[in-house]
């Protein structure tokens, strides 16, 4: 099986659902033991060359792509298509006070529109769109009131890319649809986790989604993962 006919086929259940409808994927790159980066931040390239051809076509099957501030701060992503065929997405900063850097390369390429959404009392950054939204207690923004949103903008193929945090407020939420984690062959022992959730103390109250796994030939392996559908637990 060629690596991209395995990646299409990892897209076809968000190719395949309704228009009419609002799909939410998740995708998280990570390393064997569960890490995101190097204690010292390092993350490029946990990835390899397929998995992110993946992630750019995974890009351009949506209409929107949302990171969070954090991520902008860190890593200034493009958030383009550049290693496939396809559009640019919508690009959605989640910025609460309005901190995102006036030289992030995203507000100032032209490549495609960026929102950024923001809280009370916030300003904007220059070359962004505001999209105001109250927070909650925490200064977070309800997950459920960003997919509403963006989809009161016609924005129904939603792609939250980044960061960890970003990911595990959504999942914890229960507003992803569908996960994308490509795992590297790499065990680096310690670094920043990837998803973090509140714990649980029985098996049984872990999510259990079901369950695809496609094997890229540079030795990635993608596991897609269907939260609307889940396996119930061994007895």
């Amino acid at each position: 099986m060629s690596v991209r006919y395995a990646s299409c086929r990892a897209l076809a259940p968000l190719a395949h659902a309704p228009r009419a409808g609002t799909v939410v994927v998740a995708q998280l790159g990570q390393t064997l033991d569960g890490r995101i980066a190097t204690v010292s931040g390092e993350s490029r390239y946990i990835s390899g060359r397929e998995a992110l051809a993946h992630l750019h076509r995974l890009r351009a099957s949506v209409d929107a792509v949302v990171v969070g501030v954090g991520t902008v701060t860190a890593d200034d992503p493009q958030l383009t298509v550049r290693f496939a065929e396809g559009a640019n997405p919508v690009r959605v900063i989640l910025d609460p006070n309005g901190r995102s850097p006036a030289t992030a390369r995203l507000l100032n390429d032209g490549a495609a529109p960026v929102l950024a959404v923001i809280g009370d009392g916030a300003e904007p950054p220059r070359g962004a769109e505001a999209l105001r939204l109250s927070t909650d207690a925490t200064g977070r923004f309800r997950p459920g009131l960003v997919v509403a949103a963006l989809e009161r903008r016609g924005l129904r193929r939603i792609l939250i890319e980044g960061g960890a945090a970003t990911l595990g407020m959504f999942l914890e939420a229960g507003a992803i649809d569908l996960l994308h984690l490509l795992v590297a062959p790499m065990i680096l022992g310690s670094g920043k986790p990837g998803i973090s959730l509140p714990p649980v103390d029985r098996l049984d109250h872990a999510l259990r989604p079901q369950t695809d796994v496609h094997v890229f030939d540079d030795g990635d392996v993608l596991f897609t993962c269907d939260l609307r559908r889940r396996l119930e637990a061994a007895e």
